[in-house]
């Protein structure tokens, strides 16, 4: 077998087809580990396009997106309405979800110069996690550079590689919106990281 890059370890490890024998010829310890199963609520935070993805991980099967969504909220609408919708959907996801949500992962806020656009990203985030918080939900966050170095294998990747290998790893037909390939995006990157117990 050929190297293959940490991350088409990963995407051949949840789908089944890395073996035994490839794991421990590659000798990477978090590789050994049983594989992420359930369902994880991707979020890719922001006032007026917040990214939404549903994302279920079954053993010895390719991750399948369940539901996604672009919660888009005019801009003539003041700031507590775009809030409330945000925390409303986070909600309907977690509620309407036929597989229960097991882990929240979110995408980090990056840096700005702007105080006020760092605020505005800030609020955006805070209404997703207390939606999620009040369901009592693990909630995990993820700087932009490391869901790009796991999902596309490069820090510095595009939003179109990144829509690309999301949609090439879910198996998904149709294009999704940017916003909803970044959700896509930190709950993959979530599944081939997580190491923890819960």
């Amino acid at each position: 077998m050929a190297r293959m890059t940490v991350r088409q370890m990963w995407a051949a490890k949840l789908s089944g087809k890395l073996s035994p024998t490839d794991e421990v010829t590659r000798g990477d310890f978090a590789l050994t580990r049983a594989p992420y199963a359930g369902c994880i609520l991707g979020i890719d935070p922001s006032l007026r396009g917040t990214g939404l993805a549903l994302i279920e991980f079954a053993s010895k099967c390719a991750p399948v997106l369940l539901r996604c969504r672009t919660v888009t909220v005019k801009s003539k609408l003041p700031m507590p309405v775009a809030l409330a919708e945000i925390h409303r959907a986070v909600t309907s996801f977690i509620t309407e979800s036929t597989v229960p949500v097991r882990h929240v992962a979110l995408e980090q806020t990056i840096y700005v110069q702007n105080f006020q656009t760092a605020q505005i990203l800030g609020a955006a985030r805070g209404a997703a996690i207390a939606a999620a918080a009040l369901h009592e939900l693990p909630i995990f966050e993820y700087p932009p550079l490391r869901v790009k170095q796991a999902v596309v294998g490069a820090g510095r990747a595009s939003k179109e590689q990144m829509a690309r290998t999301v949609m090439g790893m879910l198996g998904h037909g149709r294009q999704l919106a940017y916003d909803e390939a970044d959700a896509a995006g930190v709950a993959l990157c979530h599944a081939f990281t997580w190491r923890g117990a819960d």
